[in-house]
């Protein structure tokens, strides 16, 4: 059987664990006066809110794919809207008709993957920022490297990033990404299959039907 190695900060069953972020903590307070609504692009980002200020859970919530709405949910918050991506022609009319009179804040890691500002200035909807948190890379020691014909399960374009800057990518490995902004970080030469939601469990499933 094929090793499954699982690279995001939380073990998992049926996986090997070989975390490559990990997380600082950049506010010690949040912004929330003026708004009326909060989004969420990951999961992490809100640990970190509900670690600065649990007056969050107050406002109503906009959760980007299906892990960072059930972490929401976990603690208390309010989800008004789940779009499972940021792009498409369905979210864009839904911006248009749902988000003209909100106040959103936008707590988020201080790099990301996909500028959302942007795309919402696109409609016409003005979004405030708060950088909460940064994710770092983790190193090891090139014998930690996963051997030959290893399936890696990438869960973020940070967590392909800090792999490549701990090992080399050997032309035997399988990655399994959670989505197609992570696929595009993967290297050229890589043999790779996306997740059927963007999960992790459903990342693992896939790795189990290899």
């Amino acid at each position: 059987m094929k090793k499954i190695y699982l690279l995001s900060p939380t073990p998992k069953s049926n996986t090997i664990p070989l975390p490559m972020i990990e997380f600082e903590t950049l506010a010690t307070s949040l912004k929330l006066d003026g708004y009326d609504t909060l989004m969420f692009t990951s999961k992490q980002a809100v640990i970190e809110a509900n670690n600065i200020d649990k007056r969050w859970k107050e406002l109503d919530t906009i959760a980007i794919g299906g892990a960072t709405k059930s972490q929401i949910e976990r603690l208390g918050g309010k989800v008004i809207y789940h779009p499972k991506e940021f792009y498409g022609s369905k979210l864009a009319k839904d911006i248009e008709s749902f988000f003209k009179d909100r106040k959103i804040l936008y707590l988020r890691p201080q790099t990301i993957s996909f500028d959302s500002k942007a795309y919402l200035a696109k409609s016409g909807i003005k979004l405030g920022e708060q950088i909460i948190y940064q994710t770092k890379c983790k190193h090891y020691d090139k014998n930690n490297q996963p051997p030959k014909d290893s399936i890696i399960i990438f869960t973020s374009p940070s967590t392909i990033e800090c792999f490549l800057k701990n090992f080399d990518w050997l032309e035997s490995y399988k990655a399994i990404v959670i989505g197609e902004s992570t696929k595009a970080h993967l290297p050229i030469n890589a043999t790779y299959f996306v997740a059927s939601k963007p999960l992790i469990d459903a990342c693992i499933q896939k790795a189990l039907e290899i």
